[in-house]
């Protein structure tokens, strides 16, 4: 009879994936966490300052305080702008980075992000079906020149997004492979696609406008009354990826490994594309289709922490995605100047060379996702 074999149960830090990635003190690990969180409040406070109007740091500090500042519009630029569009930033960056890192491990795939399961293309459509349908009062509204025009674009592309997500859901529900689940998202994206193309191209020129306008992203279009439906958006989505974080883990080794340990796997599925459905539904209803981030914040904090622990990747990739998204905006602004460039222009160019910087460095990317 043969003797049973005793095999421990992984630690974190033994975890497979973690052979792709570079050796780091477990200890140097909250540092550096820390050290993500003062970057995320630099770049923040830097987001204050700098823009076509240059204010000292010092003045910053003393606006956000409630003190009385040497110039009055100083105030209003802060207070009324930039800071509103910071924080929409921060929120932003972070909802797209976890809903990346979510992806990319559920599908064990370092290129997924929150569109593969349709959620942006569910969003451009409810967009697209509001924009080439208005008339001539409409598009001028929705090209920005009105509060109902946001709203209506706003509730457009959450009902959008909401529609993908309930979609992704029901799907889930009956497809047990990841592979498949993955393939119809795919599909589901380029038919969404397919029929926005078609409104496209049957609807007049100053429609397109504002469609286009829609499609370049910004941070600069939630106003403070719409800041706690975001907020709140945001928070609920992060928490369920928080509350996942071991399940992920497990998950890493796969899925029989998960199984063996007591992880319900449907209920994971279904908490993963939640929270993923929230956290990009969210973004993309109030700032449009942001590129990127999703996919650059995971893998930056996977190489700068060293683990594939989600336990410490859930956080970092808060920091870092929200880190990435101030950066792209404040380059948008062209500090010093009155130009402002495409939002999803900068963020393509940021977040492109860092994905392929990462995935050059490492040798074994593959392992860093169970496969």
């Amino acid at each position: 009879m043969s003797q049973a074999v005793y095999r421990p149960i992984p630690r974190p830090s033994d975890y497979a994936a973690d052979a792709a990635l570079p050796r780091l003190n477990l200890g140097l690990r909250p540092a550096l966490l820390a050290a993500l969180l003062g970057g995320l409040v630099g770049v923040f406070l830097l987001s204050l300052a700098l823009g076509s109007v240059r204010i000292p740091f010092d003045q910053v500090i003393i606006v956000l305080l409630g003190g009385e500042v040497e110039r009055a519009s100083w105030a209003n630029i802060v207070l009324k702008v930039r800071l509103p569009k910071a924080t929409t930033a921060a929120l932003a960056g972070a909802a797209l980075g976890v809903s990346g890192l979510l992806m990319q491990t559920f599908f064990r795939n370092p290129l997924a992000d929150p569109s593969v399961l349709g959620i942006n293309a569910g969003a451009s459509l409810g967009v697209a079906l509001v924009v080439l349908s208005a008339g001539t009062v409409g598009g001028a509204l929705l090209a920005g020149f009105g509060l109902a025009g946001d709203l209506l674009l706003v509730g457009a592309a959450a009902l959008g997004a909401g529609a993908a997500m309930l979609l992704a859901l029901l799907v889930a529900s009956r497809v047990q492979s990841r592979m498949t689940l993955l393939i119809l998202g795919l599909m589901i994206s380029y038919l969404v696609s397919a029929v926005v193309s078609l409104l496209l191209y049957f609807t007049i020129p100053e429609r397109i406008q504002a469609y286009i306008s829609w499609t370049f992203g910004t941070f600069g279009g939630v106003t403070w009354e719409q800041m706690p439906i975001l907020a709140g958006s945001v928070l609920v989505g992060l928490v369920i990826a928080l509350g996942t974080a071991k399940s992920l883990n497990a998950l890493l080794l796969g899925e029989g490994y998960a199984r063996s340990l007591g992880v319900n796997l449907r209920a994971l599925r279904v908490a993963i594309i939640s929270a993923t459905a929230v956290l990009a539904g969210a973004v993309t209803a109030f700032c449009g289709p942001i590129s990127f981030i999703g996919i650059a914040a995971p893998h930056l904090c996977r190489s700068l922490l060293g683990t594939s622990d989600h336990r410490m990747l859930v956080p970092g990739t808060v920091f870092m995605g929200g880190i990435l998204a101030l950066a792209a905006a404040l380059i948008a602004e062209v500090p010093g100047h009155n130009l402002i460039l495409p939002l999803n222009a900068v963020t393509a160019i940021i977040g492109a060379p860092v994905v392929i910087a990462v995935i050059l460095r490492r040798r074994n990317l593959q392992q860093s996702f169970g496969v």
